[in-house]
């Protein structure tokens, strides 16, 4: 999850490309006045360049589309730490061609161990339940992908200049006086630079600027926070744990750890707290503060907390936001469409954020490429696109949403009694993982260029 790695140096070749492309043509940007304040003219942006940015724009890239997208940091971002990947993200992989770098890096998670906290690890009745992905789900495709390498892998699909670092929105206006679908969309960046786009895709995370300018509401705050790391073990023999997700259960508290490569173990800790609390920068005292929570866990946990270096563990607040029909604005607007989280953020407990990033990537590039293969990439054509992008992902996301919310507000749970029945009960004997994974069967089929899309441009 074999890699031809493009490092972060080596894509900082494309900071602040000279030309930009509109559709499959290399334009020019347009200066007006010749002054500091250049205007550029471009088909389609996309802002930000994490997973959804970068699969939007490789989406497009492969279905003969250019866009250009703008990140405001100075090159990939190399923080995070790793990201669960099942089934229906390695169909999206697969469609856009990186799939095969990625799994030659990344270790296939064989099944599942679920463990009581109040147990140690060696006693037998410690074990809750194990799961094998083969008996249990046949099919299913489970891997845990450093964040940098998925980036990176996403990132070498597009030609150089195609992404603009150090380019954060200041804001966001309808450029002229039209507010319909026939409207350019013009942003205009912290340097000073302006961009006048047909279409604006606002792929730039939880807080999403570009969402609270459609009227989104904030994230919901869902009560619970998440440590999370990633250990390292680079010297003789690697990491020493089979590949499986190994959850631990305690009271009103949980986590886990999984094999990422031969080298790098993700693990995690999901905790009950009333408000997120002051932020914390010191790496030092992040580490410390997890290993406290879970003082007394199954040593195996507290190992692989331990060989995590300080500047590997974050620790971020879980939000959502539910899409409740009529009461959510609309996925677009004018021309600037939502994916990934800056639509549609989810917590983590079906583990279907990043995969339902990469969904909308496809779903909303082969849309928008089916639009600026007709009539030109006309306005009209894209709005109808964007609302189509909108009623094909709805079913989908707003669901998975509300289904990771309630999930973990019940694995959540402090009460003893709650506890009891989860472990003696509803894990051992309730619990199946083919009807679990359901979800993850949602195929985004192929990335096929049109005849139009794919024809040479005059």
């Amino acid at each position: 999850m074999a890699l031809a790695t493009t490092s972060s140096h080596a894509l900082s070749c494309y900071l602040h490309p000279r030309r930009r492309r509109r559709g499959n043509v290399a334009v020019s940007p347009r200066s007006e006045g010749g002054g500091a304040r250049r205007k550029e003219e471009v088909e389609i942006v996309i802002v930000g360049a994490g997973v959804a940015g970068l699969a939007t724009a490789a989406s497009l890239r492969r279905l003969g589309v250019g866009a250009t997208v703008l990140e405001q940091g100075a090159s990939l971002r190399a923080g995070g730490t790793s990201l669960t990947l099942f089934k229906n993200g390695w169909r999206v992989l697969d469609a856009i061609g990186v799939a095969d770098e990625l799994r030659a890096k990344h270790l296939r998670i064989q099944g599942m161990k679920m463990r009581s906290a109040s147990s140690p690890a060696s006693a037998a009745g410690g074990v809750l339940r194990e799961f094998s992905f083969e008996e249990e789900a046949p099919g299913q495709e489970v891997r845990a992908v450093e964040r940098r390498a998925l980036l990176e892998a996403l990132a070498s699909k597009l030609p150089p200049g195609a992404i603009s670092f150090s380019s954060k929105v200041r804001r966001v206006a309808v450029a002229g006086q039209q507010q319909g679908p026939g409207g350019a969309t013009e942003l205009e960046l912290e340097d000073g630079r302006r961009i006048v786009a047909k279409v604006v895709v606002g792929c730039d995370g939880v807080n999403s600027p570009i969402a609270r300018w459609m009227g989104f509401s904030e994230p919901r705050y869902v009560g619970h926070m998440a440590f999370r790391g990633l250990a390292r073990y680079d010297g003789d023999g690697g990491q020493p744990f089979e590949a499986k997700v190994n959850y631990i259960y305690g009271r009103g508290m949980r986590a886990g750890f999984v094999p990422v490569s031969p080298t790098r173990v993700y693990w995690f800790i999901c905790f009950n707290r009333p408000s997120p609390g002051p932020k914390i920068t010191d790496p030092a005292a992040l580490k410390r503060e997890a290993l406290e929570l879970v003082r007394g866990w199954p040593e195996d946990l507290l190992a692989v907390m331990r060989d995590t270096p300080d500047d590997a563990v974050v620790r971020t607040p879980l939000v959502d936001r539910w899409l409740w029909p009529v009461l959510a604005p609309p996925a677009s607007r004018g021309g600037v469409v939502l994916a990934g989280d800056a639509w549609h953020p989810m917590t983590p407990n079906l583990g279907q954020g990043a995969c339902c990033a990469l969904e909308d990537a496809v779903v909303l590039a082969r849309r928008l490429a089916t639009a600026a293969a007709s009539e030109g990439g006309e306005a009209s054509s894209y709005g109808e696109a964007m609302r189509a992008y909108e009623r094909e992902r709805w079913g989908r996301v707003f669901p998975l949403t509300a289904r990771a919310g309630l999930v973990g507000a019940l694995v959540q749970w402090g009460n003893p009694a709650v506890c009891a029945a989860r472990d003696g009960v509803v894990i051992p004997r309730l619990v199946r993982l083919g009807p679990f994974l359901e979800h993850t069967n949602f195929d985004c089929g192929l990335l096929e260029p049109s005849a139009a899309a794919a024809a040479p441009s005059p």
